[in-house]
């Protein structure tokens, strides 16, 4: 079977960019969450809120290599960065005074990767 490429210039360049990112910063997050990326998208994470609600804290920051779907409440307000969120995933978040923001807004804030937590 032909090994499948990437066409999604954004995915090609956030892809690229994490891995710059983690050679400069010695933050081996990034590497990960691009090789996560990498992946054909029919393996890629699909985590719903009531798992975010699961397993974090108030003012906890996340990151979900994949998508994040609007299952389930949070109650508490924290960070969630994913490459896309589904619509109600968003008001969620938006409702318990959280935050949900791109990867590369997330390497912006955080270039180290440091108390960041992979959910997916």
């Amino acid at each position: 079977m032909a090994k499948s490429k990437k066409t999604n210039e954004l995915l090609i360049k956030l892809i690229l960019d994490l891995k710059k990112k983690a050679h400069e910063n010695k933050a081996p997050i990034w590497k990960d969450i691009a090789c996560r990326l990498e992946k054909p998208q029919r393996n890629w994470a699909e985590v719903n809120v009531r798992k975010l609600a699961s397993y974090t804290k108030k003012g906890d920051t996340v990151i979900v290599p994949g998508k994040l779907l609007g299952g389930g409440d949070l109650k508490v307000p924290i960070t969630v960065a994913a490459f896309s969120f589904s619509e109600s995933a968003k008001k969620k978040i938006k409702k318990s005074g959280g935050l949900s923001i791109s990867i590369s807004e997330l390497v912006k804030r955080n270039p180290k990767g440091k108390g960041i937590r992979i959910i997916g």
